[in-house]
C-alpha cells in the first residue's frame, strides 16, 4: 500500500501542477484543464505503480489499457466534482475548481483507484500475502 501512496503522490504532484497552470496561465476551462492534467498524472502513476509497486508482475498492454479504464472511472469522478461546484453550486473561481477536483474528487478517486488497480490491473501477482489465485 506505501508504494501505491508514493505512486499516487507523485502523480497527484504532476497532475495537480499541470491542472493549475492550465487554468490559470494556460486560460483553459477547468474540465479541459482537469481533462488534460489527468492524461499525464495517470501516466506518471502507471510508471510508478508497474516500475515499482508492483514490479514482480509482468505489465503487459492488457494492463496498460484496464489501469487506464480504472483512472478514467476515477477521472470522471473528479470531472463530476468539479462539474457539481463550478456549473451547479457556482463556485467558479480557481481555487474552488482546484478543492473540487484536485481535493474532494481525487480523495474519491483515489479509494475508486487502489481497489482497481490492485483487483483489476495487477490481480494479486507478486503480492506478499496475497491470498487469491
Amino acid at each position: 500500500m506505501l508504494g501505491f501512496a508514493a505512486a499516487g503522490l507523485v502523480a497527484y504532484a504532476a497532475d495537480l501542477a499541470l491542472f493549475l497552470w492550465l487554468r490559470g496561465p494556460a486560460g483553459l476551462d477547468p474540465l479541459t484543464a482537469k481533462a488534460l492534467s489527468f492524461v499525464a498524472g495517470c501516466s506518471v502513476a502507471y510508471a510508478g505503480n508497474a516500475l515499482g509497486t508492483y514490479r514482480h508482475t509482468t505489465p503487459g498492454l492488457l494492463q496498460y489499457g484496464i489501469f487506464f479504464g480504472v483512472n478514467i472511472a476515477g477521472a470522471l469522478v473528479q470531472l463530476l466534482c468539479i462539474l457539481v461546484s463550478h456549473y451547479g453550486l457556482g463556485f467558479t473561481s480557481p481555487r474552488a475548481d482546484t478543492v473540487s477536483g484536485a481535493g474532494i474528487g481525487m480523495a474519491l478517486a483515489t479509494v475508486l483507484r487502489f481497489w482497481g488497480t490492485r483487483t483489476l490491473v495487477f490481480r494479486g501477482e507478486g503480492r506478499v500475502g496475497s491470498w487469491t489465485g
